[in-house]
């Protein structure tokens, strides 16, 4: 059994990392949020000591292990400016950091964390739960042997995924770009991630949309064309979709034939858990260039481009 600690139990994807250190047969000692609406820890570890106060929580993690009882991963659910000082923190306090996605919002960020994990020894690890979806994983065996074929072949493939918000998105930290990094990073970064991971190194990033509520592109890989389109915005969910109650809308289509792969979102993570505890974790490296897809996103100018322009963009301009 492992020990466990958390920093930012009070949000939405807390209860996944707490559920998969249950579900791994381990124990959370100790978690943090500035925010005290933590009760949903009652349902997984209500033996955990709980802090509101960053200082009270980094002298009780000390505490801890002066009195034998070491902190062997820090699992890490805050609002993503924070990742790279929270990985700090683990790093420093001699535990592995297992850390939402985004990992850093720039890639330089990776290249400084490198540096602490080699000082301490300790692994950085980040949550990329599509790499362990079985439609994803059948969908890269897809690709990998038809290019075994045709090392020339191009999908054409349209990524789109809209995730209805309310107005409290804009007002809490996800709406502010400095501390989310906008839309493409908060909601897209691990499509981006799995499309890198499926067809090979990036050739081309181009933004076409680049809104609060909204954004789109187009991506080319050595073996994919990619148009992409990034909503908070119910507005722009289809109507057949609106007509059945639901507020999501997820498509993956390649050469025009969708990929199935809207169940088992749930499970990902005590997956990527395991995966972790296997020794089998994806790491700096492996995050490298989702983040640097986003962050030329983030810093690039819109372009006016025909020809690659997902469908649903003009639903915006």
């Amino acid at each position: 059994m492992k020990n466990f600690a958390m920093i930012g139990a009070a949000g939405y994807i807390a209860p996944r990392h707490m559920k998969a250190i249950k579900e791994t047969s381990n124990k959370l000692v100790a978690a943090l949020d500035k925010n005290d609406s933590v009760g949903v820890i009652d349902s997984y570890f209500p033996e955990a000591d709980f802090f509101v106060e960053y200082e009270r929580f980094d002298r009780h993690i000390d505490l801890l292990k002066r009195a034998g009882t070491q902190i062997d991963y820090v699992s890490i659910a805050s609002p993503n400016y924070l990742h790279d000082s929270h990985i700090r923190f683990a790093l420093k306090h001699g535990a592995h950091a297992i850390c939402e996605k985004p990992l850093v919002l720039n890639p330089h960020n990776i290249d400084a964390l490198k540096v602490v994990q080699e000082e301490t020894g300790k692994q950085v690890y980040n949550i990329l739960q599509l790499r362990l979806h079985h439609s994803i994983i059948a969908l890269k065996k897809e690709v990998e042997e038809e290019v075994a074929i045709n090392p020339n072949k191009v999908f054409d493939v349209d990524l789109t995924y809209l995730t209805s918000r309310g107005h409290w998105y804009f007002t809490s930290w996800k709406g502010t770009d400095d501390k989310s990094g906008g839309i493409a990073t908060n909601i897209g970064v691990h499509f981006y991630d799995m499309l890198g991971w499926v067809f090979g190194d990036l050739v081309k990033n181009e933004v076409h949309l680049k809104q609060d509520d909204a954004s789109a592109g187009y991506l080319e890989f050595k073996h994919a064309k990619v148009r992409w389109f990034l909503s908070v915005n119910y507005a722009y969910i289809p109507e057949a979709i609106k007509a059945t109650g639901q507020r999501t809308y997820r498509s993956i289509a390649v050469n025009g034939k969708e990929v199935e792969f809207s169940g088992g979102f749930t499970d990902l993570h005590t997956a990527s858990y395991q995966h972790i505890l296997e020794g089998k974790g994806f790491g700096l490296e492996e995050a490298r260039n989702s983040i640097n897809i986003v962050s030329d996103i983030r810093n690039q100018d819109v372009v006016r481009n025909e020809s690659d322009v997902h469908p649903f963009v003009s639903k915006v301009i």
